[in-house]
């Protein structure tokens, strides 16, 4: 039975183990994915998140406001049937990685993103053992082939709920580099997406903020933000 109603019909949340980990159980009744999958979470602290979350539904379920749930169903639903693709999909960032691909002027943002981005790359190449070309401009940079394979082969060292949570860190920050950076422990999730937005720190600087851009950023920090949480959760 899928539990993703719209309205509370439980009294509480738990957890409860399970030979594949651990479920959460709304009064005796399990979680379900919404393609009506068994929630099965790999951790106990993972799964205390989603029954906290399921706790904390008023009257309504809105799945907005439950980040870890949806990237649990995500992880089961989307990730697991699909994992190499999805591996290939995010391993494909580090063709055209953000900290590659920099300003051609002013001479002030050019020097800020060389003191913030290389010192990411120069880890990259030694830690990851995945050089990158970095080029000035949009125009396309072909990366060498076994920086592209070793980049490959930390992306599929990951479990599908990780990828779950890895894909936000990439799509949003828009570097591969940086967020193995933050899964690595090379970089806070904070520090990361402060880099990832040096052009448009620049431009505020320039231009001022515009409002709408300003809310728009802010909901990304903090998706980017559970992404990481729901990262260190899955133990």
């Amino acid at each position: 039975m899928s539990v993703w109603a719209p309205r509370r019909f439980w009294t509480e949340a738990s957890v409860v183990p399970d030979a594949d980990g651990f479920a959460v159980q709304l009064d005796a009744r399990r979680v379900h994915t919404p393609r009506k999958t068994p929630l099965v979470l790999p951790t106990k602290a993972l799964a205390e998140a989603v029954a906290a979350e399921w706790r904390a539904v008023e009257s309504r379920v809105d799945p907005s406001r439950m980040p870890v749930t949806r990237r649990a169903n995500s992880a089961i639903d989307t990730v697991v049937p699909q994992f190499h693709g999805v591996v290939a999909m995010l391993a494909d960032y580090g063709g055209s990685d953000l900290l590659c691909y920099r300003a051609e002027g002013p001479a002030d943002l050019i020097e800020r993103q060389r003191q913030a981005w290389d010192p990411l790359l120069s880890w990259s190449e030694t830690a990851l053992s995945a050089p990158l070309t970095v080029t000035s401009g949009v125009m396309h940079v072909a990366q060498p082939a076994s920086s592209r394979a070793a980049l490959t082969g930390a992306v599929r060292q990951l479990t599908a709920f990780q990828l779950s949570a890895f894909h936000d860190l990439v799509a949003l920050s828009g570097s591969l580099v940086l967020a193995l950076a933050v899964t690595r422990g090379r970089l806070t999730a904070e520090a990361a997406w402060s880099l990832s937005r040096i052009d448009e720190d620049w431009q505020i600087e320039a231009w001022g903020a515009d409002e709408e851009a300003a809310e728009a950023a802010a909901l990304k920090r903090a998706d980017f933000l559970d992404a990481d949480r729901f990262f260190a959760l899955c133990g």
